[in-house]
């Protein structure tokens, strides 16, 4: 089983081990409901899904699909398609243990932000000489 939750803990979910379509989405609207440059996403059937502490927030972010959110911190959790009945997708970040989700493709990557690599890498934070951020 795994096992996720939003940032702040008001919301926690579980889901089946039986995912499928991990991916990392490019797409604007994924950027915008998140603020990140692309946002790692997996697919499990929602009779696979369940909600098992508080109450997420929904609203619609296009004519066909509806997003979930915490509330209280806003940690985006769930993406539901309307033309894909019987599945739900899962913000991979937001898993306990993402690495039990590893994406295995790129998706509109026609709207990835074309930003340069070769930038500075620290391990921890670039400020704090223990690297606690």
């Amino acid at each position: 089983m795994l096992t996720g939750q939003c940032f702040c803990g008001a919301v926690r979910y579980q889901a089946a081990e039986r995912i499928r379509n991990q991916t990392l989405c490019h797409c604007t609207l994924c950027r915008r409901t998140t603020g990140a440059p692309a946002v790692a996403w997996f697919t499990v059937a929602t009779d696979d899904f369940h909600f098992t502490a508080g109450e997420p927030s929904s609203f619609r972010s296009s004519s066909h699909a509806t997003r979930t959110f915490c509330p209280r911190c806003g940690t985006q959790l769930t993406f539901a398609d309307d033309d894909s009945p019987g599945e739900i997708d899962v913000t991979t970040g937001s898993l306990d243990a993402p690495e039990q989700a590893l994406p295995q493709s790129h998706v509109f990557v026609a709207d990835a932000l074309h930003w340069p690599d070769d930038l500075p890498r620290y391990a921890h934070s670039r400020t704090s000489p223990s690297g606690d951020s």
